[in-house]
């Protein structure tokens, strides 16, 4: 248990097989039930804590910010055990992220959360925010994007011009026709851009309010602020939509510069879309 800045950090079990392992930053003292709390979910297989401590160091400032928060492994990953449901992937992250708000309702006052999650850590939100009312936004980080003319252009055409980039193409290609056969690939299929674009929509009209961050470390699937309206059209533009693009940063932002950006972007954004009055008590 730990102790800073008027909140508390403490270990728990939850879920409905008490099955899920979660840290929560908690207040010291009782809530207004109309502030938020903030969940963040597993980046792909990585443990809570998250990629070089990323969500260590994310809830940590929400919390000195004044929100409640918490961390919390989902079914099979980090500490987190399965149960004995046979769900499909969208029902048990749903499911799952419902036990998380649960947990930080009951330890928090919290009745509206934020989610928060990095990669297939944005999926999952995605998905839990599609069903789940008490959602009131989500931040996604390197989430879901898609190539467009606009990015090709932008990609090849400078290469185009490298002598350099027409010799390792060759090269790829020669090494390509000698390889031998590629093993199974597991890695994480998007949805197709209409599904993403038609839930995305039906979440705003709830009245969710969503930030996308894009960083450099996913340079070779999005180049430019501009692509994000090609890939999602009018959406791009909704009051309720932000969007930041930190093309310095890696995908996990391991230098400290680039990390208290991405700190301070989300924390502002919350505090702007998620205002609170602290209590006299505080």
């Amino acid at each position: 248990m730990t102790r800073a800045h008027g909140f508390t950090e403490q270990a728990f079990r939850l879920g409905r097989e008490q099955h899920l392992i979660g840290v929560a930053g908690l207040p010291d003292t009782p809530q207004d039930e109309s502030r938020v709390g903030v969940i963040v979910l597993n980046s792909g297989l990585v443990h809570r804590i998250g990629p070089f401590r990323l969500h260590v160091d994310l809830t940590r400032r929400l919390n000195a910010s004044g929100y409640p928060t918490l961390r919390v492994d989902l079914s099979t990953l980090g500490d987190s055990s399965g149960t004995q449901e046979s769900l499909p992937r969208r029902q048990q992250v749903s499911a799952d992220v419902a036990d998380a708000m649960a947990l930080l309702r009951e330890q928090s006052g919290c009745t509206r959360f934020v989610l928060v999650g990095l990669c297939s850590g944005a999926g999952n939100a995605h998905i839990a925010a599609c069903t789940e009312k008490a959602v009131a936004g989500v931040v996604f980080l390197d989430g879901y994007t898609y190539r467009t003319i606009g990015f090709m252009l932008r990609h090849y055409l400078p290469r185009a011009f490298r002598l350099a980039s027409w010799r390792r193409f060759f090269l790829r290609r020669v090494r390509h026709a000698q390889a031998v056969p590629a093993a199974a690939d597991f890695g994480h299929k998007y949805p197709a851009r209409a599904e993403v674009s038609a839930e995305l929509h039906a979440m705003l009209q709830r009245g969710l309010k969503l930030y996308f961050v894009y960083s450099g470390g996913v340079s070779e699937h999005f180049n430019h602020r501009r692509q994000f309206r090609e890939y999602f059209g009018r959406i791009a533009g909704h009051k309720h939509v932000t969007l930041s693009f930190f093309e310095e940063a890696d995908h996990t932002y391991v230098l400290t510069g680039d990390r208290l950006k991405l700190l301070r972007s989300v924390d502002e954004w919350l505090q702007h879309n998620f205002p609170f009055k602290p209590s006299a008590t505080q």
